[in-house]
């Protein structure tokens, strides 16, 4: 065997090495995902809702499809990981569905028309800004509207929230919904606060502060009315 082929077969050698250890590595990270999400699950029951765990994305939007029967008005707030998994775009070609996406509302009447729907909905989709292990569900909203309609309105809200969401603690949830969640979405936004400026949490009074509204899910008073769909991916913010 001459250098070169000694060269090129340590080489594939070593590709081989990386690639298994990436295998396993991907495998023990789902071994864990699986055993918290089971846990969280027994957690979210005993405050009165349903919760399914699903490892990858394709198979969370299968879900929500599940769970949402045929006839059913539906929207959403304003939530990246329903529209990056592609859920609108799977509840409109069902066909089978009356779906309220306020991103096609023409002028600014129309948009609040859909605003205000949203409370008479059969279902409204959402994520979380953060969760505890324990269950309770924490969002921090800016104009009102999704924490309103998570309390109060829709016959069902399902939540879709990745395990890059789970915090330790009702406290620590809190701390990442305003210091890793509250930033992106300011700057997502555009909006006129100082943490768009520098990414941190100043604990503002800004008129535009997207933190106007601090939620807390501890309990759901009606069983079955939330429902938490957990993924094994990063999701969001």
């Amino acid at each position: 065997m001459t250098p070169l082929e000694e060269l090129n077969e340590q080489r594939e050698q070593s590709q081989e090495h990386l690639g298994s250890a990436e295998s396993r590595e991907k495998k023990i990270i789902a071994q864990r995902n699986q055993k918290l999400a089971e846990r969280m699950i027994k957690n979210l029951n005993r405050r009165n809702m349903e919760a399914f765990y699903c490892p990858t994305g394709v198979e969370a939007v299968k879900k929500v499809s599940e769970l949402i029967a045929d006839g059913s008005t539906v929207t959403w707030g304003g939530t990246a990981t329903v529209r990056d998994l592609g859920i609108p775009e799977m509840l409109k070609s069902r066909g089978t569905l009356e779906v309220l996406d306020r991103d096609t509302a023409e002028t600014p009447e129309e948009k609040e028309a859909m605003y205000l729907r949203a409370f008479t909905a059969d279902v409204y989709l959402t994520s979380a800004n953060a969760i505890s292990e324990d269950g309770v569900i924490v969002n921090i909203d800016g104009n009102g509207n999704r924490v309103a309609a998570i309390t109060w309105g829709p016959k069902k809200v399902i939540f879709v929230i990745g395990l890059n969401k789970v915090a330790q603690t009702v406290e620590t949830a809190l701390a990442r919904a305003r210091s890793t969640a509250s930033p992106v979405n300011a700057q997502r936004f555009d909006i006129n606060t100082p943490c768009r400026i520098d990414g941190v949490c100043h604990n503002c009074n800004s008129p535009e502060s997207i933190c106007s509204y601090v939620h807390f899910l501890r309990n759901s008073r009606n069983k079955g009315r939330h429902v938490v769909v957990l993924v094994g991916e990063d999701l969001g913010y």
